[in-house]
């Protein structure tokens, strides 16, 4: 049995939704938490943007489904990791449901535990500031308490079903 999204009940087909947002070029993050056994725990991410400056606020959202929610509900921290260029087949590892999603992967650890990846083009540690419904996801809003960044690293982007780079400035 099928379960209704509300889509259908508005006349959208679900996979003709899904390809129309696909039109929206994204950048690709892992979003990183430990459990609360202390679990490394991560995802990835397309759901990321910035809310506010003053405070420092960011966002994701992350479907009720998922295996890591509860984690993420039940933790005051997070970590968003903006992924670069090269870094696709972390987005492609941490976007599959795996216990050994972190063998063999390196990670810094700042000032609230959460795994921050290097090579990234910028990386985030937030502290929990809300949690909103959002249908059939979380969404998360985090105040920024540290950051770094290259502007110098190209981006690794998202793009109808595809990675993608940064070709050209307009």
């Amino acid at each position: 049995m099928q379960q209704d999204t509300g889509l259908q009940n508005a006349g959208i087909d679900p996979r003709e939704f899904r390809n129309a947002l696909g039109c929206f070029p994204t950048g690709v993050t892992v979003i990183t938490t430990l459990d609360p056994r202390g679990q490394t725990i991560g995802i990835t991410a397309n759901s990321f943007n910035s809310v506010s400056m003053d405070p420092p606020l960011i966002l994701f959202s992350l479907s009720r489904g998922a295996y890591s929610i509860r984690a993420f509900l039940s933790t005051d921290h997070f970590a968003v990791n903006v992924l670069s260029l090269g870094q696709a087949q972390l987005s492609t590892r941490f976007a599959k449901a795996s216990a050994d999603k972190w063998a063999e992967i390196q990670f810094e650890i700042w000032d609230s535990g959460c795994p921050i990846l290097p090579g990234c083009a910028a990386n985030f540690e937030c502290r929990t500031e809300h949690t909103y419904d959002g249908g059939d996801h979380v969404i998360f809003v985090g105040r920024v308490i540290r950051m770094r960044h290259d502007p110098a690293i190209k981006p690794l982007l998202f793009h109808q079903g595809k990675y993608r780079s940064v070709d050209a400035l307009v």
